[in-house]
């Protein structure tokens, strides 16, 4: 690795490449921001797949060696997601969210271990049938990668909808706390296959309590010290340092205290924006914090993006494993639907409007850059290589094409709405 590769230097390489597919994408694609960046991303990347096989390219390498540079893993498990996190959850409504709560608890409990078995089970048999191994504990290893829906992707999207605020209270709650939830029964999950065999479902469940509340605990009294802090203050900047130290605080000491930090990190945030800790910011302080953290928000998107495109040159490529994607795509979806509908069936059966949500809610399931940084932790090896294979193709899918139809799918819902 040459020497100018340090830390800020990878930095400035991510965030130039994303100003430049940014800018391509304002004057001539006119594409959803996220989507637009991740498009280019993937097809320099393919391009540079092509040439590579066309034509020896020794510089592919280092581009891989780049990539492996960057460390997706740590850099977001362990970073950059503590700032998307909080800074999505300062965008909730907190009313429709708190209406709105037992629906969104259904949903990223429930409703995600619903999805982790039932794209296991899907995937355990759909293997087999493209002539690969996967043994069912990796299966629901894979299950717990692409359950949550990406808090970052869902967020963005709901920015230019324009849905009903519970809609969009519900959509964004899910996605915001239920990788918390996803990331935690995935580690049970990789204990579990790299020991051969599916233990208790009870110590999943006891460990998933454990992360989960501790996290909730944590971020609501790390948030409850936040809003101490700034009642002692009257300055602006002190009040946006304050908000800054929470985010990168209460993600720390939930990884020490081995609690989930996605959960902490999202309801210290909704603590900061909660209308007792608005009362306590001067107005100054608020529209700092507000603009501060809009602009993290799209800072860190686009940088994620972009490395989401660009780590296709890390997914091997087999046709078998291709196969298996292929059949991953449409069961996601079908997946994403059975475990909302499975997990608010009570709603469903009492409210026969729910039921055009329900349409919304499935094709809005966007995965992103949690999955991949989930299947990239893992130890090298054949699973390794099948899990991101598949796992990729599902992100891709449902950034470029759910993402990019989820506007014509809203309205069309709606207009059927209207009809009726």
């Amino acid at each position: 690795m040459p020497p100018f590769f340090n830390p800020l230097a990878l930095f400035a390489i991510v965030i130039t490449l994303a100003t430049a597919f940014a800018i391509i994408n304002h004057r001539y694609l006119h594409l959803p921001t996220t989507i637009g960046i991740t498009a280019q991303a993937l097809g320099v990347a393919t391009v540079l797949l092509f040439l590579e096989q066309a034509v020896p390219m020794p510089r592919m390498d280092a581009a891989r060696a780049v990539l492996d540079s960057i460390n997706l893993p740590a850099t977001l498990l362990d970073g950059a997601l503590s700032f998307l996190l909080f800074a999505g959850a300062q965008s909730v409504d907190q009313r429709e969210l708190w209406q709105n709560r037992f629906s969104i608890l259904a949903l990223a409990l429930l409703g995600t271990m619903l999805a982790v078995a039932l794209f296991a089970a899907g995937m355990w048999m759909a293997f087999p049938l493209v002539g690969l191994a996967v043994s069912l504990p990796w299966c629901v290893v894979l299950g717990a990668i692409l359950a949550p829906t990406d808090p970052v992707s869902v967020v963005g999207m709901l920015r230019r909808l324009g849905l009903p605020p519970r809609v969009q209270a519900i959509f964004a709650g899910e996605s915001l706390f239920n990788d918390g939830v996803g990331v935690v029964v995935f580690a049970v999950a990789v204990q579990l296959a790299e020991a051969g065999t599916i233990g208790p479902l009870g110590d999943l469940v006891w460990q998933m309590v454990q992360e989960v509340g501790g996290g909730l605990l944590l971020g609501f009294l790390c948030g409850c010290l936040a809003v101490w802090c700034i009642r002692l203050v009257t300055d602006a900047h002190l009040e946006l340092l304050i908000s800054i130290s929470l985010a990168s605080g209460v993600y720390s000491l939930a990884k020490m205290l081995e609690v989930s930090g996605p959960v902490a990190a999202v309801t210290a945030g909704l603590a900061l924006g909660m209308p007792r800790a608005l009362g306590a910011l001067s107005q100054h302080g608020q529209r700092e914090i507000r603009n501060f953290w809009m602009m993290v928000d799209e800072v860190l998107n686009a940088c994620l993006f972009v490395l989401i495109g660009f780590y296709v040159l890390s997914v091997p490529i087999r046709v078998p494993v291709l196969l298996a994607a292929v059949l991953a795509i449409p069961l996601s979806i079908t997946v994403r639907a059975l475990s909302v509908l499975l997990a608010m069936l009570p709603v469903y059966l009492r409210d026969s409007q729910r039921w055009r949500v329900l349409a919304i809610m499935t094709w809005g399931g966007l995965r992103g850059g949690i999955s991949i940084a989930l299947a990239l932790s893992l130890e090298h090896g054949p699973m390794r290589d099948v899990l991101l294979a598949v796992c990729y193709a599902v992100v891709v899918f449902t950034i470029l094409v759910q993402g990019l139809t989820m506007e014509r799918v809203v309205r069309q819902v709606r207009l059927s709405a209207a009809e009726g």
